[in-house]
């Protein structure tokens, strides 16, 4: 069998690459054209597959994961929004490039940012907490109302405001999806929230406040101390993903755990788990987001059980860091 992993170089793409190819995958890789010279370009790629690889006889790619994405973390979502476009031209040269060559499933990374910010403010999560449902306050798939299918008179549905310009290019390319499922290509739509792991970017909360809590900083400042997430680790997220894959869904699925922690909470975590209690004071300057981002998981788990909480995901990740526990 065989994949091509887009952003192998990234976070999530080095993660999908080694699952896949501990499973017995032949693994092709591309990324961004700023992951450096010896990197193939994806957009580069898609063009030599056309000209070269759509021959008869030339290799089929039987799973496409299409992870190449320019994100960078609060400060660019929020302080560099346009770098995040480059995402649509990304997604529409994938997109493209599988209608015509006909992989065997794509599965493309979507992402929490797609679902209506409206729905994640400090007021509209203290209302969905308080109303008759009691997981009212999770964003579920419904959520998002986007364009699967024709059914609507227009052709879409409408689709509510998502987080800055990195959410609506993930909307844009759940409608890629959407229009590549009816050209006859299946694909797999899998919204993460917030994924994690030792091996992360210090652009992250999770990996920022490992690296501080073991350099022992006292103070320990953090951004948006009340800010709520969902933190999956990036375990999971794989495996969660290739189960929904491997299921065959049509619909988009959250991969989540529906267990919100703050940015508080997550740094005390951390401190306690290095041995070390210091003052955490929160910075309301920062670069934030929603108040509120946790996924109901209820689609996932008759897929995909999620195994690792986040006691033991901060344990592992220190461990993998060489730091004792």
């Amino acid at each position: 069998m065989r994949a091509l992993v887009t952003g192998d170089r990234g976070f999530l793409g080095r993660h999908f690459r080694a699952e896949l190819e501990a499973r017995g995958w032949d693994v092709h890789g591309c990324d961004n054209d700023d992951a450096g010279p010896e990197v193939t370009d994806c957009r580069n790629l898609f063009q030599y597959w056309d000209t070269a690889w759509m021959a008869p006889g030339a290799p089929h790619i039987d799973l496409v994961v299409h992870c190449a994405a320019v994100v960078g973390g609060r400060a660019t979502i929020d302080g560099s929004p346009l770098e995040t476009a480059v995402n649509l031209e990304l997604d529409a040269a994938m997109f493209r490039w599988a209608a015509r060559a006909k992989p065997g499933r794509v599965l493309y990374i979507s992402s929490s940012a797609a679902y209506p910010v409206e729905n994640q403010t400090e007021s509209a999560a203290r209302f969905r907490l308080h109303s008759i449902d009691p997981y009212g306050l999770r964003l579920s798939e419904s959520d998002l109302l986007a364009p699967y299918g024709s059914g609507h008179p227009s052709g879409t549905r409408p689709v509510h405001t998502p987080d800055q310009v990195y959410g609506w290019s993930k909307v844009m390319g759940e409608v890629l999806a959407a229009r590549l499922r009816e050209a006859g290509v299946p694909v797999t739509v899998v919204r993460p929230f917030s994924g994690y792991g030792h091996d992360q970017s210090p652009d992250y909360p999770f990996r920022a406040f490992l690296d501080r809590a073991v350099r022992r900083e006292d103070p320990f400042r953090l951004w948006c101390g009340d800010c709520t997430r969902d933190f999956i680790h990036v375990d999971d997220l794989v495996k969660g993903a290739l189960a929904v894959v491997e299921s065959g869904t049509e619909r988009p699925v959250n991969l989540a755990t529906g267990r919100g922690t703050s940015f508080l909470e997550l740094a005390a975590m951390v401190c306690d788990a290095v041995g070390y209690a210091p003052e955490i004071i929160p910075d309301p300057a920062a670069p934030a987001g929603v108040a509120y981002r946790v996924g109901d998981p209820e689609w996932l788990h008759q897929i995909y059980v999620p195994a690792v909480d986040l006691e033991l995901g901060i344990r592992r990740s220190l461990d993998q860091m060489g730091v004792a526990t």
